[in-house]
């Protein structure tokens, strides 16, 4: 009969401590492949984080730029707005006035120089309130000579015999024939002030009637 064998302790400690080696190694991976996978979280919430404090901060700095830049505008407008306008010169109803008068007394010159005339040239009441009346129906200011020009004006129906009318012809062929020198002159200027410059040569010129009667 064959003889019974013993167990082999040793083969066992061997095979024993084969196994723990081998599950020690395993729990080692394990354990280093979930350290990396927290490494990786970690990695990826710095960089949220990070990208987040970056939009927070320029953010930031456009509400700061955006509020010095209306702070800016505020002053500007508060500057402009106190600033003081620079009066227009105009001519008031009294200015007109006046001017009627002076047409008024020239027109007188002409009559007195175109004696024995009978018939003696008046600028009418109700013409002159009529046409004051229209000229300053929205104000109560002319803002040039023009518009004093107006207030003079009569109607065109009137027969050319009127010594106003030719004086008026006059006026006209002299704007016709003066007032491009004097654009030219002064290219700078505007309408209003070509027609003043024109006004003070006519007053002096000799193709002015009232200046011829004298």
């Amino acid at each position: 009969m064959p003889k019974k064998m013993g167990t082999n302790s040793k083969a066992v400690e061997a095979r024993e401590r084969k196994e723990k080696e081998r599950k020690a190694t395993q729990d080692k991976k394990a354990k280093d492949a979930e350290d990396r996978l927290w490494h990786d979280d970690d990695k990826s919430l710095a960089k949220k984080q990070q990208r987040r404090e970056e939009e927070e901060r320029k953010r930031a700095e456009a509400a700061k730029r955006k509020a010095e830049a209306k702070a800016l505008l505020d002053e500007e407008m508060s500057s402009i707005s106190t600033q003081r306008k620079q009066p227009l010169a105009k001519i008031n109803r009294q200015q007109i006035l006046e001017e009627v008068e002076k047409k008024q007394r020239n027109l007188d010159a002409i009559n007195e120089a175109n004696k024995p005339a009978a018939t003696r040239v008046v600028v009418q009441t109700n013409v002159m309130e009529e046409n004051l009346n229209r000229s300053l129906a929205d104000t109560d200011v002319a803002s040039n000579i023009d518009q004093a020009l107006v207030v003079l004006s009569v109607n065109e129906s009137d027969e050319d015999k009127h010594p106003e009318k030719r004086m008026r012809a006059a006026y006209k062929t002299f704007e016709a024939n003066n007032l491009p020198r004097i654009k030219a002159d002064n290219p700078s200027l505007r309408m209003s002030q070509w027609k003043q410059l024109l006004m003070k040569e006519w007053n002096k010129s000799p193709d002015n009637p009232f200046n011829q009667a004298r």
